[in-house]
């Protein structure tokens, strides 16, 4: 695990950089673009400080935090091929990250509070399964008094139980993966994001990138009123 460390009091690193200030003893996720907006899903029409991600680039941040320790506190450090655009294009981006993960965050609770309650209804309707096919096994053990009649309520038993084996198996293994997933997703959700710049593009670069344009290449309506 890489550890961070406050990079702008170093000079010459701080004016190649910008952003949040990254921790010590934090687990620092390294994505190495040659534009922002690489980062970006080129498809989503939503306000440029609303968009999902790339599927890939997502993938990838979402594995290198699985890889840390389920304690560990998460920054992002975005090696970036070209100089520095807009004096907040930092701050939008750490508003774009963390806004993308606090809604995965809750989407996967809405998914595990819909576990639930199909765990639930499941459960209930399993119960009452089981407790008709015990009363019918009794039933007919009652009224047969032979080895077929014991036969007959082994097997409605087992029919039962295993009418019950999908409300276990949400109960028992099912749920906690996801509440992991909604957990790691806060982490990412609340971690400082930090861009380092490299490369010897045009200083003009930035023109061409998010968020001077989006990811399909226009440019956001607020900066279109703006000229």
């Amino acid at each position: 695990m890489r550890e961070g460390g406050d990079t702008t009091d170093n000079g010459e690193s701080a004016m190649r950089s910008a952003g949040d200030a990254i921790p010590a003893k934090c687990a620092v996720i390294e994505v190495h673009v040659g534009e922002l907006k690489q980062l970006f899903n080129a498809i989503d029409p939503s306000p440029f400080r609303e968009k999902d991600l790339d599927p890939k680039a997502e993938e990838f941040i979402v594995g290198w935090g699985k890889d840390y320790a389920d304690d560990a506190h998460l920054a992002l450090l975005v090696h970036l091929d070209r100089p520095p655009g807009q004096s907040d294009e930092a701050a939008l981006l750490r508003e774009a990250i963390q806004e993308f993960f606090s809604q995965k965050a809750l989407a996967t609770r809405r998914r595990l509070r819909e576990m639930f309650r199909r765990g639930r209804r499941s459960l209930l309707i399993g119960l009452i399964f089981l407790a008709g096919l015990l009363a019918l096994g009794d039933f007919l053990t009652g009224r047969l008094h032979s080895g077929i009649a014991e036969v007959l309520r082994e097997s409605l038993l087992i029919g039962g139980w295993v009418a019950m084996w999908r409300p276990l198996e949400i109960f028992l293994y099912d749920w906690w993966p996801v509440r992991n997933e909604a957990r790691l997703y806060d982490r990412l959700a609340a971690m400082p994001v930090r861009i380092q710049y490299a490369g010897e593009k045009s200083q003009e670069a930035w023109r061409l990138d998010w968020p001077a344009v989006t990811p399909r290449g226009e440019r956001p309506a607020e900066q279109r009123e703006s000229l």
